[in-house]
């Protein structure tokens, strides 16, 4: 995936404005992972025998799963460029990663949870490194 990501920015024919690419790249494709990673841990939440304990730790990864879905495709979008939303939506992935991560960390005796944590610290972090190159 990173190298489609990388591909799709290269060829893009307009300038970005200043963007760092590179940060911009490790963002979208940390959403991505961070969204299918949560899709994979609400199934496997579902799949426990206590899945009534897992309300929360569901809902928070599908919220999650979605937001980066949403931050990953606006962050594709070039042209018409605003970065006000481009602030708000990196600022609410971030938000909910780090809910999503804490969530998934108090889980410890669930691999998939402890997986799901650290995807979602990754996102965070690339959301909150991007946010700090726009300025």
């Amino acid at each position: 995936m990173a190298a489609v990501v990388r591909e799709m920015l290269n060829t893009y024919p307009a300038d970005l404005g200043g963007v760092d690419r590179e940060a911009l790249a490790r963002c979208i494709e940390e959403c991505m992972a961070c969204a299918q990673s949560c899709t994979a841990c609400t199934d496997a939440c579902l799949s426990e025998d206590k899945v009534g304990e897992l309300v929360k730790c569901i809902r928070t990864n599908w919220d999650c799963a979605d937001i980066c879905t949403t931050t990953a495709a606006v962050l594709s979008r070039h042209t018409g460029y605003d970065a006000n939303i481009t602030r708000a939506i990196l600022q609410a992935c971030a938000t909910v990663c780090k809910a999503c991560g804490d969530e998934c960390a108090g889980h410890s005796g669930m691999e998939h949870c402890q997986i799901c944590a650290d995807r979602c610290r990754r996102c965070e972090q690339a959301c909150n490194e991007l946010l700090a190159k726009l300025g």
